[in-house]
């Protein structure tokens, strides 16, 4: 369908693009910014004015449940709640069951995405077989099968050697590893940030060194591999400065953080609330300011939601009884545009942490709007209000923002010029 987009702030972070502009779409392509190509006659108009157009927000970790946990999310259900929130592509990570390590698996999420066609899916392939950190999982086939990158979560590779070995013949490829670094035996048994709010609720600590320590060392097997490294889910000031300090000397390194972790901190689970329970855990004032500093310097090149529905059941019990993880993919929009709203980031960087960061950290083709390139695009009022939770797609409700009046609307979500989601 040939689609014009009357009258929008058209900012594109890929190339610097700031200004108000028509976008003209035809064969699923951005075929024109500004003046409409030679013959174009549209079937359908969007009237923009007053609306921002944005490449559609990349998210590097939306867990999508399916296969086997279908009560907690599905393909279909968890794709619709990201283009809601403005997402047209996003990466799953390979926790499912049974686990992202062959190219069955993966083509069933793939599969079962182009028929939800609600935002395009790029799958997280596990790094070794079973994600128990023993054998190295059938890399290149999986690959072949559509994986863009390979992690183990935070399932902890049995010895260093083997985690080198698997580093060294990522490497032999050009494959991309995604770190979350934490150390199993430093962060064993706790529930929160090792810190004085752990200590008045009495719940059990994991200390900053968890972090540290295992993000220490992987960078120096990255260094030694020469392996292409993303590190996700930074949760500590400090280890945003072991990431500086590696992209100073040069190495392939990049970093996301949580959105969420640039918004809480340890002190919202005083009154014991399981939706704050999160792994790796919310950290101090002073961590959350130095992963903000590192989001605005592009240190951390990428925010996601690492989005984790669960069923209700699973946040009942008490704190330390509850499963981990936040529902957020549909709001990551709204939730990023507070950003913006403190004073923190200004919209185009906003959107770069959002697009393009992300989709050049895993080499995604996605977050840019440029001629010739796919139509995923995202449209937005700026100055419109989401009230979190009013229309809910997602499984997972197991979010503390339901409720909240956030800035920013998405009006329409499209990929590859259809309009996946309208608001």
């Amino acid at each position: 369908m040939r689609t014009r987009i009357l009258g929008a702030r058209v900012i594109d972070p890929s190339s610097g693009l700031d200004q108000v502009a028509d976008l003209y779409i035809e064969g699923g392509k951005l075929s024109a910014i500004g003046q409409a190509p030679a013959g174009f006659e549209a079937e359908q108009t969007l009237e923009a004015s007053g609306l921002v157009a944005a490449p559609g927000l990349v998210d590097l970790s939306v867990a999508l449940r399916e296969p086997g946990y279908s009560r907690k999310g599905s393909i279909a259900s968890e794709t619709l709640a990201a283009a809601a929130g403005g997402v047209t592509s996003l990466c799953c990570p390979p926790i499912t069951k049974p686990v992202l390590d062959t190219s069955a698996v993966a083509e069933l999420i793939l599969d079962r995405a182009r028929e939800a066609g609600h935002a395009k899916v790029f799958p997280i392939g596990a790094l070794s077989k079973g994600l128990d950190g023993e054998q190295l999982a059938e890399l290149v086939a999986l690959r072949d099968a559509g994986c863009v990158a390979f992690g183990n979560g935070l399932n902890n590779f049995r010895n260093a050697r083997t985690l080198r070995r698997a580093l060294e013949y990522a490497a032999t490829f050009d494959l991309t590893v995604i770190f979350h670094s934490q150390d199993h035996y430093l962060a064993e048994g706790g529930l929160a940030h090792e810190g004085a709010t752990a200590s008045f609720l009495g719940l059990s600590g994991i200390p900053e060194t968890a972090e540290t320590v295992a993000l220490a060392r992987d960078l120096l097997l990255v260094e030694q591999s020469g392996v292409r490294a993303h590190f996700s889910q930074l949760t500590s000031a400090r280890g945003a400065q072991l990431i500086a300090d590696a992209q100073a000397r040069g190495l392939p390194v990049t970093a996301d953080v949580a959105l969420y972790q640039l918004i809480l901190t340890d002190e919202a689970l005083i009154d014991f609330s399981s939706l704050y329970h999160v792994q790796p855990p919310l950290r101090t004032r002073a961590d959350r300011d130095g992963l903000r500093e590192a989001v605005k310097s592009g240190v951390i090149s990428a925010i996601s939601s690492h989005h984790q529905p669960h069923e209700l059941d699973a946040k009942l019990a008490p704190f330390g009884e509850t499963e981990p993880g936040m529902s957020g993919v549909q709001l990551l929009l709204p939730l990023a545009m507070t950003l913006v709203q403190d004073g923190l980031l200004d919209l185009p960087t906003l959107l770069a942490r959002l697009s393009s960061g992300p989709a050049q950290a895993l080499r995604l083709p996605a977050g840019q709007l440029k001629a010739g390139h796919a139509a995923d695009i995202l449209l937005f009022d700026p100055q419109a209000s989401t009230v979190a939770g009013e229309s809910w797609y997602s499984k997972g409700r197991n979010s503390p923002f339901l409720g909240h009046c956030l800035p920013g609307q998405v009006r329409y979500t499209l990929v590859d010029g259809h309009i996946s989601f309208q608001g």
